[in-house]
Protein backbone atom coordinates (compact mmCIF):
# COMPACT_ATOMS: atom_id res chain seq x y z
CA UNK A 1 0.00 0.00 0.00
CA UNK A 2 1.65 3.27 -0.80
CA UNK A 3 2.03 6.06 1.42
CA UNK A 4 -1.37 8.24 -0.26
CA UNK A 5 -3.47 5.10 0.04
CA UNK A 6 -2.46 4.13 3.58
CA UNK A 7 -3.03 8.29 4.33
CA UNK A 8 -6.33 7.86 2.91
CA UNK A 9 -7.28 4.73 4.68
CA UNK A 10 -6.39 5.74 7.90
CA UNK A 11 -8.25 8.81 7.37
CA UNK A 12 -11.46 7.01 6.60
CA UNK A 13 -10.66 4.90 9.47
CA UNK A 14 -10.35 7.75 11.67
CA UNK A 15 -13.66 9.05 10.27
CA UNK A 16 -15.72 5.49 11.23
CA UNK A 17 -14.98 5.04 14.81
CA UNK A 18 -15.57 6.94 18.16
CA UNK A 19 -11.87 8.61 18.19
CA UNK A 20 -13.07 11.38 15.38
CA UNK A 21 -15.45 12.66 17.39
CA UNK A 22 -13.37 12.71 20.60
CA UNK A 23 -10.32 14.16 18.75
CA UNK A 24 -12.78 16.63 17.23
CA UNK A 25 -13.63 17.91 20.95
CA UNK A 26 -10.61 17.83 22.45
CA UNK A 27 -9.50 20.22 19.18
CA UNK A 28 -12.66 22.88 20.37
CA UNK A 29 -10.07 25.30 20.23
CA UNK A 30 -9.32 25.28 16.49
CA UNK A 31 -12.31 23.14 15.43
CA UNK A 32 -15.47 25.08 13.88
CA UNK A 33 -16.82 21.72 14.32
CA UNK A 34 -16.34 21.15 17.94
CA UNK A 35 -17.69 24.87 18.09
CA UNK A 36 -21.09 24.04 16.55
CA UNK A 37 -21.33 21.44 18.71
CA UNK A 38 -21.13 22.80 21.99
CA UNK A 39 -23.07 25.63 21.00
CA UNK A 40 -25.68 22.98 19.77
CA UNK A 41 -25.37 21.77 23.40
CA UNK A 42 -26.26 24.64 24.34
CA UNK A 43 -22.64 26.54 25.83
CA UNK A 44 -21.82 29.48 25.58
CA UNK A 45 -18.00 29.29 23.83
CA UNK A 46 -17.04 32.50 25.58
CA UNK A 47 -17.42 30.88 28.92
CA UNK A 48 -15.69 27.33 28.37
CA UNK A 49 -12.22 27.00 29.60
CA UNK A 50 -11.64 23.07 29.02
CA UNK A 51 -12.71 20.26 26.77
CA UNK A 52 -11.60 16.66 27.55
CA UNK A 53 -13.54 13.83 25.28
CA UNK A 54 -12.35 10.20 26.72
CA UNK A 55 -13.84 6.61 24.87
CA UNK A 56 -16.47 5.28 27.21
CA UNK A 57 -15.52 1.13 27.45
CA UNK A 58 -17.80 -1.60 27.81
CA UNK A 59 -20.97 -2.32 26.70
CA UNK A 60 -23.16 1.74 27.22
CA UNK A 61 -25.20 3.22 25.61
CA UNK A 62 -23.03 6.51 25.45
CA UNK A 63 -20.15 6.00 23.79
CA UNK A 64 -17.66 9.19 24.61
CA UNK A 65 -17.72 11.46 27.47
CA UNK A 66 -17.38 15.01 27.30
CA UNK A 67 -16.23 16.99 30.12
CA UNK A 68 -16.37 20.87 29.71
CA UNK A 69 -15.37 23.50 32.70
CA UNK A 70 -16.58 26.83 32.16
CA UNK A 71 -16.18 30.33 34.02
CA UNK A 72 -19.39 31.69 35.14
CA UNK A 73 -18.95 35.22 37.92
CA UNK A 74 -16.01 34.14 38.94
CA UNK A 75 -17.13 30.42 39.59
CA UNK A 76 -15.76 27.70 38.00
CA UNK A 77 -18.36 24.46 36.70
CA UNK A 78 -17.73 21.34 35.62
CA UNK A 79 -20.14 19.84 33.15
CA UNK A 80 -20.09 16.07 31.98
CA UNK A 81 -22.07 14.74 29.46
CA UNK A 82 -22.43 11.27 27.92
CA UNK A 83 -22.76 11.16 24.13
CA UNK A 84 -24.09 8.16 21.84
CA UNK A 85 -22.31 8.57 18.54
CA UNK A 86 -23.48 7.34 14.81
CA UNK A 87 -21.34 7.62 12.60
CA UNK A 88 -22.96 6.56 8.98
CA UNK A 89 -22.30 6.41 5.13
CA UNK A 90 -25.70 5.78 3.69
CA UNK A 91 -28.89 8.15 4.55
CA UNK A 92 -30.96 4.83 3.58
CA UNK A 93 -29.53 2.40 6.45
CA UNK A 94 -30.50 1.21 9.43
CA UNK A 95 -28.18 1.03 12.84
CA UNK A 96 -28.46 -1.27 14.75
CA UNK A 97 -29.27 0.35 18.28
CA UNK A 98 -29.60 -2.85 20.57
CA UNK A 99 -28.99 -6.67 20.71
CA UNK A 100 -29.54 -8.74 23.09
CA UNK A 101 -31.00 -12.68 24.41
CA UNK A 102 -33.73 -13.16 24.70
CA UNK A 103 -33.41 -14.12 28.25
CA UNK A 104 -31.81 -10.66 29.13
CA UNK A 105 -35.07 -8.68 27.42
CA UNK A 106 -37.25 -10.83 29.89
CA UNK A 107 -35.26 -10.01 33.09
CA UNK A 108 -35.27 -6.70 32.27
CA UNK A 109 -38.94 -5.71 30.52
CA UNK A 110 -40.57 -8.35 33.14
CA UNK A 111 -42.08 -10.30 29.85
CA UNK A 112 -44.71 -12.36 30.75
CA UNK A 113 -44.21 -16.12 29.53
CA UNK A 114 -46.96 -16.47 26.61
CA UNK A 115 -44.96 -13.38 25.01
CA UNK A 116 -41.48 -14.67 25.70
CA UNK A 117 -42.94 -18.15 24.00
CA UNK A 118 -44.08 -16.41 21.20
CA UNK A 119 -40.65 -14.49 20.72
CA UNK A 120 -38.82 -17.42 21.14
CA UNK A 121 -40.66 -18.32 18.02
CA UNK A 122 -40.31 -15.17 16.31
CA UNK A 123 -36.25 -15.61 17.23
CA UNK A 124 -35.53 -19.16 15.86
CA UNK A 125 -35.18 -20.47 19.76
CA UNK A 126 -38.19 -22.76 19.55
CA UNK A 127 -38.24 -24.22 15.72
CA UNK A 128 -41.69 -23.29 14.32
CA UNK A 129 -44.87 -24.96 15.45
CA UNK A 130 -46.93 -24.37 12.30
CA UNK A 131 -46.57 -26.55 8.79
CA UNK A 132 -45.15 -25.10 5.85
CA UNK A 133 -43.39 -21.95 7.62
CA UNK A 134 -41.69 -19.51 5.31
CA UNK A 135 -38.34 -19.76 7.08
CA UNK A 136 -37.91 -23.22 8.85
CA UNK A 137 -35.97 -21.73 11.27
CA UNK A 138 -38.10 -19.70 12.85
CA UNK A 139 -41.59 -17.58 12.64
CA UNK A 140 -43.13 -14.48 11.34
CA UNK A 141 -45.47 -12.32 13.47
CA UNK A 142 -47.84 -13.11 10.79
CA UNK A 143 -47.61 -16.60 11.06
CA UNK A 144 -48.85 -16.70 14.54
CA UNK A 145 -52.69 -16.51 15.41
CA UNK A 146 -54.71 -13.53 16.50
CA UNK A 147 -54.53 -13.94 19.93
CA UNK A 148 -50.60 -14.38 20.04
CA UNK A 149 -50.34 -11.06 17.95
CA UNK A 150 -52.37 -9.46 20.03
CA UNK A 151 -50.66 -9.92 23.21
CA UNK A 152 -46.94 -8.94 21.58
CA UNK A 153 -49.34 -5.59 20.32
CA UNK A 154 -50.16 -5.05 23.66
CA UNK A 155 -46.96 -5.83 25.60
CA UNK A 156 -45.20 -3.42 23.63
CA UNK A 157 -47.73 -0.67 23.58
CA UNK A 158 -48.56 -1.54 27.34
CA UNK A 159 -44.38 -0.30 27.91
CA UNK A 160 -43.02 1.45 25.00
CA UNK A 161 -41.86 4.31 27.45
CA UNK A 162 -39.42 1.81 29.00
CA UNK A 163 -38.52 -0.11 26.06
CA UNK A 164 -37.47 2.90 23.63
CA UNK A 165 -35.83 4.63 26.57
CA UNK A 166 -33.78 1.59 27.56
CA UNK A 167 -33.25 0.43 23.73
CA UNK A 168 -31.71 4.31 23.26
CA UNK A 169 -30.79 5.79 26.38
CA UNK A 170 -29.96 2.65 28.64
CA UNK A 171 -29.61 2.83 32.43
CA UNK A 172 -27.52 3.60 34.81
CA UNK A 173 -23.62 6.24 34.97
CA UNK A 174 -23.43 5.79 31.09
CA UNK A 175 -26.79 6.25 29.80
CA UNK A 176 -26.78 8.44 27.16
CA UNK A 177 -27.45 12.25 27.47
CA UNK A 178 -27.09 13.61 23.65
CA UNK A 179 -27.14 11.85 20.36
CA UNK A 180 -24.66 12.78 17.66
CA UNK A 181 -25.55 11.57 14.02
CA UNK A 182 -22.60 12.01 11.32
CA UNK A 183 -23.17 11.22 7.66
CA UNK A 184 -20.72 11.50 5.74
CA UNK A 185 -21.69 9.67 1.92
CA UNK A 186 -19.00 8.00 0.24
CA UNK A 187 -16.45 9.96 -1.92
CA UNK A 188 -18.00 12.93 -0.42
CA UNK A 189 -15.07 15.47 2.15
CA UNK A 190 -18.17 16.91 3.89
CA UNK A 191 -20.49 15.58 6.22
CA UNK A 192 -23.67 16.59 7.56
CA UNK A 193 -24.05 16.38 11.15
CA UNK A 194 -27.51 17.16 13.98
CA UNK A 195 -26.55 16.94 17.77
CA UNK A 196 -29.59 16.52 19.79
CA UNK A 197 -30.74 15.39 23.35
CA UNK A 198 -31.61 12.20 24.23
CA UNK A 199 -35.12 12.53 24.96
CA UNK A 200 -35.82 14.73 21.93
CA UNK A 201 -34.71 11.57 19.93
CA UNK A 202 -36.95 9.33 22.26
CA UNK A 203 -39.94 11.32 21.42
CA UNK A 204 -39.30 11.22 17.58
CA UNK A 205 -38.57 7.36 17.35
CA UNK A 206 -41.44 6.99 19.43
CA UNK A 207 -44.65 5.98 17.61
CA UNK A 208 -47.52 3.60 17.00
CA UNK A 209 -46.88 -0.12 17.50
CA UNK A 210 -47.68 -2.37 15.09
CA UNK A 211 -46.68 -5.69 12.97
CA UNK A 212 -45.20 -5.00 9.55
CA UNK A 213 -45.90 -6.67 6.34
CA UNK A 214 -42.44 -8.47 6.67
CA UNK A 215 -43.14 -9.44 9.79
CA UNK A 216 -40.97 -7.69 12.06
CA UNK A 217 -42.48 -5.35 14.75
CA UNK A 218 -42.49 -1.43 14.57
CA UNK A 219 -42.30 0.46 17.47
CA UNK A 220 -42.68 3.94 15.78
CA UNK A 221 -39.73 4.60 13.48
CA UNK A 222 -38.21 1.21 15.41
CA UNK A 223 -37.57 -1.81 13.70
CA UNK A 224 -37.55 -4.73 15.82
CA UNK A 225 -36.39 -8.35 14.45
CA UNK A 226 -34.50 -11.18 14.80
CA UNK A 227 -30.77 -10.62 14.13
CA UNK A 228 -30.23 -13.35 11.34
CA UNK A 229 -26.85 -13.70 9.71
CA UNK A 230 -23.55 -14.95 11.51
CA UNK A 231 -23.74 -17.98 9.04
CA UNK A 232 -26.00 -19.57 11.21
CA UNK A 233 -24.43 -19.72 14.58
CA UNK A 234 -26.32 -18.96 17.61
CA UNK A 235 -26.28 -15.47 17.65
CA UNK A 236 -28.55 -15.39 14.45
CA UNK A 237 -31.59 -15.64 17.07
CA UNK A 238 -30.47 -12.44 19.32
CA UNK A 239 -32.86 -9.86 19.08
CA UNK A 240 -32.48 -6.89 17.57
CA UNK A 241 -33.71 -3.15 17.58
CA UNK A 242 -32.60 -1.25 14.33
CA UNK A 243 -33.36 2.97 13.46
CA UNK A 244 -32.09 5.41 10.48
CA UNK A 245 -29.94 7.44 12.32
CA UNK A 246 -30.16 9.93 9.10
CA UNK A 247 -34.13 10.76 10.17
CA UNK A 248 -32.80 13.06 12.79
CA UNK A 249 -30.84 14.94 9.58
CA UNK A 250 -33.13 14.94 6.77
Amino acid sequence: MDLASLGSKTAKDGFNNEHFVISTFNNWKTSKLATDWLIAMGYNVAEIEEVNAYKINGSFKADIQVIILIQVKLQKIQDIQNIQVKLVSNKHGYNQIDKRWLKSYKELWSIPDDVYITLQYFTGEILPKINNPKDARRMFFYEFDELEQSRILEFFRSNQPLIISDIIKGRGKFASEWFLVILREKDKTSIKWVLKPINEVINFYSGNVELSPQGNLKIGKITMQRKGGDAGRDTAKMLQFKINPCELIF
